[in-house]
């Protein structure tokens, strides 16, 4: 089934064992991140079993954007939403009354109309899946109040089974969404958050436009996402990109629904180049070659961060992601939140604004940073582990008390990783500010802000200074020597390195930890960093990167969108660039060679492959055939004799051979261990040189062949347990694998 509809051999993490659950008829919960393949984990099952998976999104465009996909693989699937006329929907009707359809989608206002629920009593629903299940609560952050109907559904099919799906969740929303929907022991999964193929990056807000405009000339062919606060400068940056030459709509909750849905479809048919929008558009959006995500402002908060870069690269390819960061805009948004008159909202909404702008100017690993706050250690070699869960209470909530990241941890495909900040004395400053922290406490007997603190130390004359006397403190005015940005910046970092705290319930007021009084007490000395600055260049190898015949894929390209139009439907939807890139890596010349290119299933391979392999021999009628090894930039090169090994198995050993550690691989590639360890196996009969001593140190060895000496090449599992476990049965495969080559 997997490869037939969906043209792939192995699954993603956690996706065999979701499915089997699934099939086992059990409730499931899952996490898994934006690209993780959440949408297969209902889709294979329905094509498994007779019945109908009733999938509830909270998007038109998904519904549509899903049922297209699934049709041009030969999967029979519908959608029924408000988009569709009376026409359109009496012939949908008719279908599901006859079964004709595994699976439908729907909007959760259609899902609970009690003549709709009296429908899916009859049409034989063996599975309700929910997807973005964090909308449904209110501890979200993008809550929506149409989606608490959904509560009832259990009481209305106690029998069918419930699975709810999301990208996106705190263990506080997690545990809420269980909650609310009335989830009976579900098997929950939650995969690892780290996204290895996206690189962020934070650049100085400086002449945003221009740094767009500089980020766009220096990668002409790709498309992506520019996320905006403001709907006026979404619709005035769209409008300039394009009297700049560059291809670009608007998108946001001010425009009319026809006006939206054109720049949508206009982005997602590679129309359009680039989509300035609000936060209102991408949820759920399945254009999979996104390949960067830029914030022209400043996020509210890292958890709509997190989802709305995770737009990028969903087919695991190498994407970008940049945020502009001004502390102007943290000042704005301080002002927007003291206008709340919830004062629980608006204790979350500094919180929040905190942790974000603590990302933005951390020194350490982003990625670490971001994998920490959804409670994930990140080992800074590719790797990471979940940390335990908090109390289903919420009251450890990831949202609210997430500590900085370890500055240990490299992931080399973030800024502070590619190009380490420079570092600077700041023992004077940091004493200058404590101290005036302190002064201050002494003489008022309260806490202010840190903005109050940067004006003592200025020199300013305001109102508070002159009615709290400090403009009388030893410290009024000892600044001069940094600017009050820069000052401010300071304090924060103070604050992030634990010298100071911020009391989010009072106002923001800062505090002096003990750790701050050693500091002032010893003249301890500390050292700080310099503010961010333009991005450097980009690592030369990126994770998921295939290394490809680029004129070749423009070509592919160009068919792709020609068989799309011809069909009314998305370039992607044809076939996605890892499959149009593996094609000019590979040269498929027949239908055996081309079906093991990813994304290829039957029906995908009877109605695109001639064309694709028409193509690719058009283009070497003219063009000497390109070979590529460790090296990412291809060369031409004789054609040597090819092993036996097969494409996807060959692609483990490229990266193998880059440097990168098995694990490393699991997450590039979304394999199992096993299946990594087995592609090594397969490689070293092969003939292909292996380091081994990368795999299995020589104490290893001499254990692993002591094991074998006593049970025989052929017990596998009497070597495995006479070992202890202590050694893992892929490691035992390529050392087997090894010395019987060797002794050959």
């Amino acid at each position: 089934m997997l490869k037939k509809y969906f043209g792939f051999t192995s699954f993603r993490p956690l996706q065999e064992e979701i499915i089997r659950d699934t099939l086992a008829g059990k409730d499931v919960f899952a996490v898994l991140p934006t690209g993780g393949g959440k949408s297969l984990c209902f889709q294979l099952p329905a094509l498994v079993r007779p019945g109908l998976t009733v999938v509830i999104s909270p998007l038109i465009a998904l519904m549509k954007d899903q049922v297209d996909a699934l049709q041009a693989a030969g999967v029979p699937a519908t959608f029924l939403n408000s988009s569709l006329a009376a026409g359109e929907s009496r012939p949908r009707m008719r279908g599901l009354h006859n079964g004709e359809y595994r699976l439908l989608y729907v909007a959760p206002e259609r899902l609970m109309l009690s003549g709709f629920l009296d429908d899916l009593k009859r049409w034989n629903v063996n599975l309700f899946a929910i997807d973005e299940a964090h909308c449904i609560s209110e501890w979200g952050h993008d809550f929506r109040p149409e989606y608490r109907q959904i509560n009832s559904l259990r009481g209305v099919f106690p029998e069918v089974p419930l699975m709810a799906l999301t990208a996106t969740a705190t263990e506080r929303v997690r545990a809420d969404i269980i909650t609310q929907l009335h989830l009976r022991e579900p098997a929950c999964y939650t995969a690892s958050f780290n996204r290895p193929n996206l690189t962020y990056r934070i650049s100085a807000k400086s002449g945003a436009y221009e740094q767009i405009t500089d980020f766009l000339r220096a990668r002409p062919s790709e498309s992506g996402i520019i996320y905006c606060q403001a709907r006026k400068t979404a619709d005035s940056l769209a409008s300039k990109l394009n009297s700049d030459g560059v291809r670009a709509a608007a998108y946001h909750a001010g425009m009319e629904t026809d006006d939206r849905s054109r720049s949508q479809e206009a982005f997602l048919r590679d129309e359009v180049r680039v989509v300035c929008a609000t936060i209102a558009f991408g949820m759920g959006i399945n254009k999979p070659n996104v390949r960067f995500v830029i914030h022209y402002d400043l996020p509210k908060n890292i958890e709509g961060y997190y989802q709305e870069t995770g737009r990028a690269g969903r087919d695991g390819l190498p994407s970008e992601c940049l945020l502009l960061f001004s502390p102007g805009d943290r000042v704005k948004y301080s002002r927007f939140i003291d206008e709340m008159t919830n004062p629980k909202e608006r204790e979350i909404a500094r919180a929040q604004l905190e942790q974000i702008v603590h990302y933005a100017e951390c020194a350490s690993c982003r990625r670490a940073f971001l994998l920490n706050y959804f409670g994930e250690q990140y080992d800074g070699s590719g790797g990471s582990r979940r940390e335990e869960a908090p109390s289903p209470s919420g009251q450890n909530d990831q949202s609210l008390l997430t500590s900085a990241a370890t500055d240990s941890a490299n992931c080399a495909a973030c800024d502070n990783c590619l190009s380490p900040r420079q570092t600077w004395d700041g023992t004077i400053a940091a004493q200058k500010f404590l101290s005036c922290v302190y002064r201050i406490r002494e003489k008022s007997g309260f806490g202010v802000g840190v903005q109050h603190i940067v004006e003592v130390l200025c020199g300013a004359e305001t109102d508070k200074i002159r009615k709290w006397d400090h403009h009388t403190l030893s410290t009024y005015n000892i600044g001069g020597e940094h600017s009050r940005p820069e000052w401010s910046a300071i304090g924060r970092e103070l604050v992030r390195l634990g010298f100071l705290r911020q009391n989010a319930e009072k106002f923001n007021t800062i505090e002096m930890t003990d750790e701050g009084r050693t500091a002032l007490k010893s003249r301890q000395k500390i050292v700080l960093t310099r503010a961010v600055t333009a991005p450097d260049q980009p690592a030369k190898h990126r994770a998921g990167e295939i290394a490809c015949e680029e004129p070749l894929f423009d070509k592919l390209r160009q068919l792709r969108k020609r068989l799309a139009d011809e069909r009314g439907v998305p370039p992607y939807i044809v076939f996605s660039d890892v499959s149009l890139r593996q094609m000019a890596r590979n040269y498929p010349a027949d239908e055996k060679a081309f079906s093991r290119i990813s994304g290829v299933g039957e029906k995908k391979l009877r109605e695109f492959g001639a064309s694709f392999m028409d193509e690719i021999a058009a283009h070497l009628q003219s063009n000497a055939r390109q070979m590529f090894a460790d090296d990412s930039s291809p060369e031409p090169a004789p054609a040597p004799v090819r092993s036996k090994l097969n494409d996807t198995a060959r692609e483990t050993v490229y990266f193998f051979r880059q440097g990168k550690s098995v694990e490393q691989i699991c997450l590039v590639r979304g394999l199992k261990e096993s299946t990594i360890y087995g592609h090594l196996e397969d490689a070293i009969r092969a003939g292909e040189a292996i380091e081994l001593d990368r795999l299995v140190d020589e104490k290893g060895r001499r254990e692993i062949a002591s094991a074998f000496e006593r049970h025989g090449f052929g017990n596998l599992t009497g070597a495995f347990e006479a070992l202890g476990e202590r050694y893992s049965h892929g490691q035992l495969r390529v050392y087997r694998a090894a010395a019987q080559l060797s002794a050959a």
